[in-house]
């Protein structure tokens, strides 16, 4: 009854570590590492099932990682036709009825030691022994996920050389751990789906002002701590209203979302740039790292680029960087509105080209640029003034 019991709280324990996991990693990381916990294992990896290429890609190792294993790997793969147990299941033997059972595996298995491995399914078998015995481990369990009705991964755990061998109980409290790690998979991206919404403008699908908030602060945070340099461009879209008046707000939206995809393609050329739309016809590009002079080159082909569009009036652009004598960056605010200021110079003088605050001596005085609809002057989320 004591094992039944320990079971039964590594089954809660698994299931309430991936809960409060924060993130996608964060919840693979928590279901690997429970698992292997659980199954007295010394090693855990978790596995999805990419359909259209037909691998299985590693999404995390945990525990006792062998030479070249990562805990995160970028690319670890594993052609799923290698694997005939997994062909066998992906394939033939679960039709959707129950869970899918999970296998066992030990690294002094004849190649013939699995129902189903002769030929060409053997010589990947042996490879698999091969692979046991290489990274010191004397056996494995593995146990296939399955989510909302399909097939999605594998949940594998090992354990080392001199450690007992798993068995069949082990096997089938695996398939329990690998239903409560589906149902914790669920959860993680129901939850990432309204953190999407939640940062996304609808519309255009770009980053929206909540996003740009957030990622402002932090990244006012580096300049102070790191040095990093910040450069934000505030962009207002020309000939918005008149499109709007005149063609009708649909054909405004097509005006928003095409404006939309030159951003991103713009923002693009920046590492890691965040392209957003912050409301009605505004939208930015923050930029943290690249030097000021690269900013300006991709807001100067953005400015050209949005002449092409075939409705509205191109686009006004300004520029803020630390990188220019901007004077002290202390807030996320102060650098947003330096930069709204000098994309209302560029509107007010139609200009082509963006407006750079700081540059050729200019000091831009934020009092220059009222306000034009309620949200340019708020304050941003949690900044300081």
């Amino acid at each position: 009854m004591g094992g039944d019991d320990a079971r039964l709280r590594a089954v809660v324990s698994l299931a309430q570590t991936m809960a409060a996991a924060h993130t996608p990693r964060g919840s693979w990381r928590a279901a690997a590492l429970g698992a292997c916990e659980a199954l007295g294992g010394s090693f855990a990896a978790l596995s999805v099932w990419e359909r259209e290429r037909g691998r299985l890609r590693v999404l995390v190792n945990a525990g006792e990682r062998a030479e070249g294993e990562e805990e995160f790997p970028d690319e670890e793969t594993y052609p799923v036709h290698q694997f005939p147990e997994i062909t066998e299941f992906l394939h033939e033997r679960w039709a959707g009825g129950g869970e899918p059972d999970a296998w066992v595996q030990a690294a002094d298995d004849p190649a013939d030691g699995l129902p189903g491995a002769r030929g060409y399914g053997a010589r990947y078998y042996r490879q698999r022994v091969a692979a046991l015995r290489r990274r010191g481990r004397g056996c494995c369990v593995v146990a296939p996920i399955v989510l909302h009705g399909r097939a999605w991964g594998e949940l594998y755990v090992a354990r080392p050389v001199g450690m007992p061998v798993f068995g069949r109980e082990d096997a089938d409290f695996a398939t329990v751990l690998a239903s409560v790690v589906a149902a914790g998979i669920s959860q993680t991206e129901r939850l990432e789906e309204v953190r999407k919404l939640a940062f996304t403008d609808p519309l255009t699908g770009l980053a929206n002002r909540r996003a740009v908030d957030v990622r402002l602060d932090e990244a006012v945070e580096r300049h102070r701590t790191e040095g990093s340099v910040v450069s934000l461009v505030v962009c207002d879209l020309n000939g918005l209203k008149r499109v709007n008046d005149t063609l009708g707000h649909a054909v405004g939206d097509r005006l928003l979302e095409r404006f939309g995809s030159v951003l991103s393609r713009c923002g693009a050329m920046l590492p890691g740039a965040l392209a957003a739309r912050l409301g009605g016809d505004e939208f930015c590009l923050l930029s943290v790292g690249p030097e000021v002079d690269d900013v300006i080159r991709v807001a100067t082909e953005l400015c050209e680029r949005s002449t092409g569009l075939e409705l509205g009036d191109g686009v006004a652009c300004g520029i803020a960087s630390t990188g220019d004598p901007i004077g002290p960056v202390v807030s996320a605010r102060r650098l947003f509105r330096l930069a709204d200021a000098a994309q209302y110079r560029a509107k007010a003088a139609r200009s082509a080209k963006p407006v750079v605050a700081g540059r050729d001596g200019e000091v831009i005085r934020l009092a220059d640029a009222p306000p034009k609809s309620p949200h340019d002057r708020r304050h941003l989320r949690g900044s300081r003034p």
